[in-house]
């Protein structure tokens, strides 16, 4: 899953939210520097990948995408899941998307001085093209993929990914369908064995 999925499972907690937010770019033993709360978010972010990578329906959603992606198939997988949990936003949450997505860039922008460097690097272009927000449409899940095909160390062929999604939507909105579910489910129990009460 993408930023806005693993920000939607994270809870309310705001160190959960924050150590789920930047889980990619804390390596190794760094993440002892990290509150405990934080560490579970984390933790909590590390659980929600393994579930989704060792999924069957994810996985032959990444096989599908296989030749055209290659390594870079499971990325896209994400970048889709994200683009259906933001289009059908209404189903899945009482708050409103634009509401959710202001109050996550608010906890995210409140706890800078904890960021590690490259999230701190990539937060400007986050909030100025509100990846959060315009995941749900084609021009914003097109731009996000492009921007992450220049950042790639080797060709991915993102930049066409959204064009790909639109010719195989009811197979990948259906997997999603499937999927997301799931995914609430063991991330509340994975969240309540972290921290117990939440």
């Amino acid at each position: 899953m993408n930023f806005l999925a693993h920000l939607y499972l994270s809870g309310e907690n705001r160190e959960v939210i924050i150590g789920n937010f930047i889980a990619d770019h804390v390596k190794g033993n760094k993440i002892m520097t990290y509150s405990p709360g934080v560490r579970a978010g984390i933790l909590l972010h590390r659980a929600i990948d393994q579930f989704t990578d060792n999924h069957p329906v994810v996985k032959l959603a990444v096989e599908r995408l296989r030749p055209d992606f290659r390594k870079y198939a499971g990325v896209v997988v994400d970048m889709y899941f994200d683009h259906f949990l933001s289009n059908g936003w209404n189903s899945w949450s009482e708050e409103p998307l634009r509401s959710f997505t202001e109050r996550m860039y608010s906890i995210i922008i409140a706890s800078t001085g904890i960021l590690p460097p490259r999230t701190m690097h990539m937060i400007p272009y986050m909030m100025n093209h509100d990846w959060l927000g315009n995941y749900g449409n084609f021009e914003g899940l097109n731009r996000a993929l492009t921007g992450m095909a220049r950042r790639t160390p080797f060709y991915s062929n993102m930049e066409t990914a959204a064009e790909r999604l639109k010719q195989d939507y009811d197979f990948f909105e259906e997997s999603f369908d499937v999927f997301f579910p799931q995914l609430i489910l063991n991330t509340g129990r994975v969240r309540n064995e972290i921290l117990p009460g939440e």
